[in-house]
């Protein structure tokens, strides 16, 4: 789906300019994404497996919900509206805790050039994952596993199954993670 998004200099700095997300992917111009880890109090991690028919990595697992800032929208409350869209959930800004922002380029094409600036967030999720509904146009599939088994395929083994995202960029998810999970003990 096409939306007016915000665009942002190299450094990720607003410009005052907005444009339809089809025009910023095609010219490779930055914009603000939000990336939310949904985790378990017993260590597992929630993954999507993206829909089949999505344009950039159709069928990869990837992070429990993402998508594009809409033109003037609050960071938080884009989190909150990608949750209700992609999983069916409700939750508040004030679940939400943020990780970071990591710049990403990925040249998938001459006509599709992904500069975005992902503002990263987890949350507890408090719900059996029988309990989501998926948004069927943009996932295929939801599961959870252990985190530890999350760090062994995404660095250890380097698993092709997931969406490929820096190593730095996993290594500091997980990073996060585990300290939520410490921190609740």
């Amino acid at each position: 789906m096409d939306e007016l998004i915000d665009i942002l200099d190299a450094d990720g700095n607003p410009t005052g300019q907005s444009c339809m997300k089809s025009e910023a992917h095609r010219y490779g111009l930055f914009h603000p994404t939000v990336h939310i880890w949904f985790y378990t109090s017993d260590g597992e991690v929630l993954l999507q497996q993206r829909g089949k028919d999505k344009d950039t990595h159709p069928l990869l697992w990837d992070v429990s919900v993402a998508g594009h800032v809409g033109a003037g929208e609050d960071l938080e409350k884009s989190a909150v509206r990608e949750v209700a869209e992609e999983i069916g959930l409700i939750i508040r800004p004030s679940d939400l805790q943020k990780i970071g922002v990591f710049k990403s380029v990925q040249k998938h094409s001459v006509r599709l050039i992904d500069c975005e600036f992902h503002h990263t967030f987890m949350c507890e999720l408090k719900e059996p994952i029988e309990n989501l509904k998926k948004q069927e146009s943009e996932v295929e599939a939801l599961d959870s596993i252990p985190i530890s088994q999350f760090k062994k395929e995404v660095l250890d083994t380097m698993s092709d199954k997931y969406v490929p995202h820096k190593k730095e960029y996993y290594e500091t998810i997980l990073k996060a993670l585990k300290s939520k999970l410490i921190g609740n003990r």
